[in-house]
Order: structure tokens, then C-alpha cells, then sequence
């Protein structure tokens, strides 16, 4: 299982360093607001699928909070089939869907999950609900 801050389930974007920070950056200025994540890390995790609603701890590199994203959309789609206006709204620089596209199978192959075209990807969208320490009381993460 993911880790639990507060009750809610969390979001690690890319891996710790470098790649983490500059992703959370791009949430927290409001950029960044979508994700796409391998469908079978889920079952690897004993996780189900976000649901439209459903508020994420964004974490930083040590697993501590550094925002809450709520969820406005999940959809599954195989990795050929990942629209532009998603990938788009990932917000991470690509100039087209080939190059967000190259740019991710690098990436997860880098990690050790090669994908195919038939490779299933649950692309997620999300709004920012709040920063770090942006009014959210440590007790409370419900705000």
C-alpha cells in the first residue's frame, strides 16, 4: 500500500531529487495539473484507481507534505492512446504527444517497467487545493 498522511493516500511524483522537486514545483505554481501512472503499480500496491473528489497528500522527498491535490478526472487508456491535451496538461515542457511520449518510455524504463503501446496508463487530472503550509492545519488535511 501507498503511504497514508492524515488519512488521505499520497502522490509521489517522479523519484526523490531533482525530478520530485521540480515536479512539485510545477503543481504548486499550478502548472502541472495532471499525472500518468502505470496501471499495474497499482496492483503492485494492492491500490485502487483514484476517484474523482478524492484528495492526495503531494509529498516531498522525505515523505512529508508538500500539498493537497484534489482529483478531477481518472481515466485508463492504453500508453498509444494518451491524448495531447492530457499530456499537455501535465505541464512538464513537451512540445507534442511524441515527445511526451518518448520522454515517459524513457523514463519508465529507466525504472526498471519498459511499456509497450498496449501498456495500460491511468492518466489522473487534479486541482490544487492547497501548499504545503497554505492554511491546512496539521490535524485537519480535509480543508
Amino acid at each position: 500500500m501507498w503511504p497514508r498522511i492524515g488519512g488521505l493516500r499520497t502522490l509521489a511524483l517522479g523519484t526523490p531529487g531533482r525530478m520530485r522537486t521540480n515536479l512539485n514545483t510545477l503543481v504548486l505554481a499550478g502548472v502541472k495539473t495532471a499525472t500518468a501512472t502505470l496501471l499495474t503499480e497499482y496492483a503492485e500496491e494492492g491500490e485502487e484507481l483514484e476517484h474523482t473528489g478524492e484528495r492526495l497528500v503531494l509529498l516531498d522527498d522525505v515523505d512529508a507534505l508538500a500539498g493537497i491535490v484534489e482529483v478531477t478526472c481518472v481515466e485508463v487508456v492504453r500508453f498509444a492512446d494518451v491524448p495531447w491535451d492530457f499530456a499537455r496538461a501535465e505541464g512538464e515542457g513537451d512540445r507534442s504527444i511524441e515527445e511526451w511520449r518518448a520522454g515517459h518510455a524513457a523514463y519508465w524504463a529507466r525504472v526498471g517497467t519498459p511499456v509497450t503501446d498496449d501498456t495500460e496508463i491511468a492518466c489522473l487530472r487534479f486541482r490544487l487545493v492547497s501548499g504545503g503550509d497554505g492554511g491546512v492545519a496539521t490535524g485537519d488535511l480535509s480543508t
